[in-house]
């Protein structure tokens, strides 16, 4: 039987064909250069750690190059900002957290279009948050801390990894929850944060499990509260902040993954089944569990919403206690 395709039709459906072929091709090379995921914090804290335990696994999944680059500075936007406006060829990647959703609530204008300009992959890792001591510190329990406090508003600080940082507004809701003053003190990352605590620079810090575990298991901080329903197995004898008696005092944090607008959503569906298989590996969740972590895996809607959803919580938290976009 004669077809009834004429030679243009032929040549067109010839084209759309190879153009099909060529992008499965491309999605199954990628990646083709090494990828880099870019940390806008310095190295030690969660959410280095977070990335550089995902970016190995994806080396050894895909037989292709994953490295972290740090990027610290204006509490996330200067990495941030970088990876929004880099090429979306499928080549740079950010690692943000809970901090990146806090952004609006605390800079009246940010660099980069917070809704639009990175586009979620996946969730990395979820994890609690720990309040800390230095190890000589006084206080033993939280109620210790949270009654000194009261007695004497403003002669206690809380260490962050930066204004803006998650850790600095997890302190000021902590102050407001437990109708207390203690003073903000920035560092450049949660790293140099939890050191500060070490050194007895600071009184306190609110930070991710992560984070504090090494730190609190070697014996140079106290932990006086974790948030979440039960306590952690990494730390069966530290109480709930409920437990402690805060009880409204219930964040976590979370850390993932986005592209820049614009990346072929091929390249970020190949990418999310990667992260998803490498969080699946054991000796990784192994690794998460024994810092107080779990792993994420959210697909890009479901992170879209995530982000969308504490957006709007920390903006009302920053607004009941007293932040004011700078």
């Amino acid at each position: 039987m004669p077809s009834h395709f004429s030679p243009l039709r032929r040549g067109a459906a010839a084209l759309l064909l190879l153009s099909g072929c060529g992008l499965a091709a491309a999605q199954a090379a990628w990646p083709e250069r090494p990828v880099r995921i870019v940390v806008p914090y310095a190295a030690g804290g969660t959410t280095d750690f977070a990335a550089r335990q995902v970016a190995q696994k994806l080396s050894e999944q895909t037989g292709k190059s994953f490295y972290v680059e740090n990027k610290a500075g204006g509490a996330g936007t200067i990495g941030a900002q970088l990876v929004a406006k880099a090429p979306p060829d499928g080549t740079t990647f950010l690692t943000n957290d809970t901090s990146y959703a806090m952004l609006p609530a605390l800079f009246s204008k940010l660099p980069w279009d917070h809704a639009r300009d990175l586009v979620p992959v996946t969730t990395l890792l979820h994890a609690p948050v720990v309040l800390v001591v230095p190890v000589h510190s006084p206080f033993r329990t939280l109620k210790d801390l949270v009654a000194y406090a009261k007695a004497n508003p403003g002669k206690l600080n809380y260490g962050s990894g930066g204004s803006g940082s998650s850790a600095h507004l997890q302190g000021a809701l902590f102050n407001s929850e437990a109708k207390i003053d203690v003073t903000h003190v920035p560092y450049k990352g949660a790293g140099e944060a939890m050191l500060a605590v070490v050194a007895g620079q600071v009184d306190l810090l609110i930070t991710a499990s992560p984070t504090a575990l090494p730190q609190v298991k070697g014996g140079k901080a106290r932990a006086l509260a974790v948030t979440g329903g039960k306590r952690l197995p990494a730390m069966a004898d530290v109480p709930t902040f409920a437990e402690a008696g805060v009880p409204g005092y219930t964040i976590g944090n979370w850390f993932g993954l986005p592209a820049p607008r614009g990346t072929d959503p091929k390249v970020i569906d190949r990418l999310y089944g990667e992260v998803r298989k490498a969080l699946a590996d054991p000796a990784l969740r192994e690794r998460l569990a024994a810092q107080g972590a779990e792993p994420g895996g959210l697909s890009p809607s479901e992170f879209a919403a995530l982000i969308q959803k504490e957006t709007k919580l920390w903006t009302a938290a920053a607004q009941g206690a007293g932040l004011k976009p700078q």
